[in-house]
């Protein structure tokens, strides 16, 4: 089991609901109707909730896609970890475990903003190809969610208190066969230091006369839903037009939600900032400390000027680190708008929280300005757009590089103390499996007998 878990392969990460699993499942469902086959099919069911032959190949699908290996070890395995996840859920029902509406309504929106954005294609093209509406797509999509929220927090409740000391982990590390340690390609530890480009004032007063423009459009008789799929950069108004429906207390940033509360009902608010940028925002209904809204929102761009002063902060900062008036990871730490990055002193992490990143894995713009950097260089101030679209700067820090090797304590010791605290945390659930099992009907299509599933 240690050489298993040491290989990085840790399947309950491909059941975790990802932009690739979903448009993998959509796009299965539809190939499957296209080619005029019926496919899919009961697999397993725990009480009243089944896995379906679909679920189990897309999910395969999505692991191979990762560069792993076919086999049917792997296919019985990810089906091991659907059948618990299932039995997650049915145990959360019986020991009154929630998640919140709020919680689901949140996750499922930004699915499907997601699915949007990555499948490249308008709703309608979406509702064409699957054969469903956005609305039905949605429904479907909350349920498989709401589960997966479930059993995840199944999984907290039962491994919250598990940790692994160094001296366990140098045990797991021992157990393993020298023969069969991983081999590790090139390893960096890469850090940054970002500035996001701050918007001029003449920036942030455009995107406010867009949305007064707007907003007496709309006091003239024009449809909001119809200007917010037009206008809005909230990705989710092409589904929704713009329509947020009821969300608690806490659920939106607080400045949308300060100006939602003082509004009256049908009332459109005058143009305001968020965290987000600039929105109009009209009051549909409110019940109790629930409330429904639609908006607009115009995110104000910075302008060339905007990001060349940006560029002069970073070339001023890079100047003093250089000089060695104060290092890199405090200047990160202080200074940095990253919030990902900064409080590790901008270091870049893998998925285990170690700042040794393959090559393989670093990201391909990262990748090829350090590919010109020697060891130990600061870059000169780059510009790029962040994971959520913002214009930015940043200054790379190519601290080292290490050849490619086997596992060894020293160098990957955040790896192997990843996989000892997952397998010490399979055995726990494999032991609750083991006793909530008996609280549960299970049945498994004899097909998958060969998976030994229930043994």
């Amino acid at each position: 089991m240690c050489m298993k878990m040491l290989q990085n392969v840790k399947i309950s990460r491909f059941l975790a609901i990802s932009v690739l699993s979903t448009i993998a499942l959509f796009s299965g469902v539809a190939s499957a109707q296209d080619s005029g086959l019926v496919v899919d099919k009961i697999i397993g069911k725990v009480d009243n909730y089944i896995v379906l032959k679909s679920e189990l190949e897309m999910a395969y699908q999505s692991y191979l896609t990762e560069g792993n290996p076919a086999t049917e070890d792997a296919r019985c395995e990810l089906f091991n970890r659907l059948i618990l996840n299932k039995l997650m859920v049915a145990k959360a029902e019986i020991d009154s475990v929630v998640v919140t509406d709020v919680e689901v309504d949140g996750n499922t929106d930004q699915r499907m903003q997601m699915i949007l954005q990555s499948s490249g294609n308008s709703p309608e093209q979406l509702e064409r190809t699957y054969g469903k509406t956005l609305e039905q797509i949605k429904l479907e999509l909350r349920d498989q969610i709401r589960e997966q929220l479930l059993s995840r927090e199944m999984t907290s409740r039962i491994t919250k208190d598990i940790s692994v000391t160094p001296s366990e982990i140098k045990r797991f590390y021992n157990k393993i066969p020298a023969d069969s340690l991983p081999f590790y390609s090139s390893d960096v530890e890469v850090a940054q230091l970002v500035r996001v480009a701050k918007v001029s004032n003449s920036q942030k007063e455009e995107a406010k006369r867009k949305l007064t423009d707007l907003r007496e459009q709309i006091l003239k008789g024009e449809n909001f839903n119809q200007l917010a799929v037009k206008n809005s950069e909230d990705p989710s108004a092409q589904y929704n037009g713009g329509e947020m429906g009821y969300v608690g207390r806490g659920a939106m940033v607080p400045q949308f939600e300060a100006v939602a509360f003082k509004l009256k009902f049908g009332e459109i608010s005058q143009p305001f900032e968020s965290s987000f940028g600039f929105h109009i925002l009209q009051l549909i209904d409110r019940r109790g400390n629930e409330y429904n809204s639609r908006h607009i929102l115009i995110s104000a761009v910075p302008s060339a000027e905007d990001i060349a002063n940006s560029e002069k902060y970073l070339d001023s900062l890079r100047t003093m680190i250089v000089k060695d008036s104060i290092k890199f990871e405090k200047a990160a730490k202080e200074y940095s708008d990253d919030q990902a990055t900064k409080g590790g002193g901008g270091f870049f992490t893998d998925q285990d929280g170690g700042t040794k990143i393959s090559m393989r894995d670093i990201d391909p713009v990262v990748y090829l300005n350090i590919d010109t950097m020697k060891v130990g260089n600061i870059s000169k101030p780059l510009v790029y757009r962040t994971d959520d679209g913002k214009d930015a700067v940043r200054i790379l820090y190519f601290k080292k590089k290490l050849p490619p090797h086997q596992a060894n304590l020293k160098d990957d010791w955040s790896r192997i103390q990843s996989a000892a605290l997952a397998e010490k945390k399979d055995l726990a659930l494999e032991k609750w499996f083991s006793k909530a099992r008996q609280d549960v009907f299970i049945n498994v299509d004899p097909a998958y007998n060969g998976c030994k599933l229930l043994e």
